[in-house]
């Protein structure tokens, strides 16, 4: 942290409180005495809470957790749009919309549509493509918008932390953050009531001058942080990868696992070269040499097979004219001699 010292909480007005009748009795720990009806506040507590809140927020963001700083009064608008824009944290600066928190999903709905109508905008404004009342309308929608969403448009998802410049005046972002337990850094003056802030910073929260060291306190403690967080990995990655390396030639040197040479030496079973070897078989000229069978003359050769003309030969079957031969019977010529009987 920036060595800040008590003059220059001096000149900033970080020492003013509220009129002693608008005081909250919680605050009676962090008051140092009471000038012209106006409690003054003990500046050396504001320092050792500024740093007890510094460390924090940079162990944070060494884990990755960034704030979200809340700051709606018009006067510290800008100052807190500054401060979280340089250390790259969301921010409210316009109205604190009731469920930001709680109701984190309906509000991402409101990003998306907001995220449309600048699409549809373009980047010079112009809606080309729509109509002059739709777009007047369009626009009225986006503006709206992006006055109240445009500092967590970025935000994925609920934050792990809330920055808050005045706790008096946004209480209801500090219930929402109780509700779902997340840490507050805020300010408190003498008319604020601390129970229920995780690091309370006792100051002045009307003065721009004095928000404008807490807020500059808190985004160097992020950039602090996170430059420490990219350091740190870049760091580990050789380390990693020399680690990696190191210990690959032991899981490399399982040569003994995977030389299993004995099973792998199997080339008595590979080399079966005798069974390979079947050039016996495959030199079966001598099969192949089947000239002999081929040479079938002698089956072709079957001549006297076909020579049976002998069988053909049937014409002794044929010859049944001696059958044919039946003049006999009609050599009735015998019962024609009749003669004898007309002789008689």
């Amino acid at each position: 942290m920036a060595v800040i010292s008590m003059k220059k909480f001096l000149v900033a007005g970080v020492h003013f409180g509220h009129q002693t009748k608008r005081w909250h009795p919680n605050m009676a720990p962090y008051i140092y005495g009471i000038k012209n009806g106006v409690h003054v506040i003990d500046l050396r507590q504001t320092l050792t809470k500024l740093k007890e809140a510094y460390e924090y927020v940079k162990a944070s963001a060494e884990e990755g957790r960034v704030p979200l700083f809340v700051g709606t009064k018009i006067q510290i608008q800008r100052i807190v749009k500054e401060e979280a824009d340089r250390c790259g944290c969301p921010y409210i600066n316009f109205r604190w919309l009731g469920g930001l928190l709680t109701n984190f999903g309906t509000v991402k709905q409101s990003i998306a549509r907001m995220k449309t109508y600048e699409e549809v905008a373009g980047e010079d404004g112009s809606y080309e493509g729509v109509i002059k009342k739709e777009a007047l309308m369009m626009e009225r929608k986006r503006v709206k918008l992006e006055r109240s969403l445009g500092g967590v448009r970025n935000m994925k998802s609920v934050p792990s932390m809330l920055f808050i410049t005045d706790c008096h005046k946004e209480q209801l972002a500090m219930k929402e953050a109780q509700k779902l337990g997340i840490p507050v850094v805020g300010i408190a003056d003498t008319n604020c009531d601390p129970t229920g802030i995780d690091f309370v910073i006792p100051g002045n929260d009307d003065s721009p001058r004095a928000v404008a060291i807490y807020a500059d306190v808190i985004a160097t403690a992020v950039m602090e942080g996170l430059a420490a967080r990219k350091q740190t990995r870049i760091e580990s990655i050789p380390e990693e990868k020399a680690a990696a390396k190191k210990a690959k030639p032991e899981v490399k040197a399982k040569p003994e696992v995977k030389a299993k040479p004995e099973v792998k030496a199997k080339p008595e079973v590979k080399a079966k070269p005798e069974v390979k070897a079947k050039p016996e078989v495959k030199a079966k000229p001598e099969v192949k040499a089947k000239p002999e069978v081929k040479a079938k003359p002698e089956v072709k050769a079957k001549p006297e097979v076909k020579a049976k003309p002998e069988v053909k030969a049937k014409p002794e079957v044929k010859a049944k004219p001696e059958v044919k031969a039946k003049p006999e019977v009609k050599a009735k010529p015998e019962v024609k001699a009749k003669p004898e009987v007309k002789e008689a």
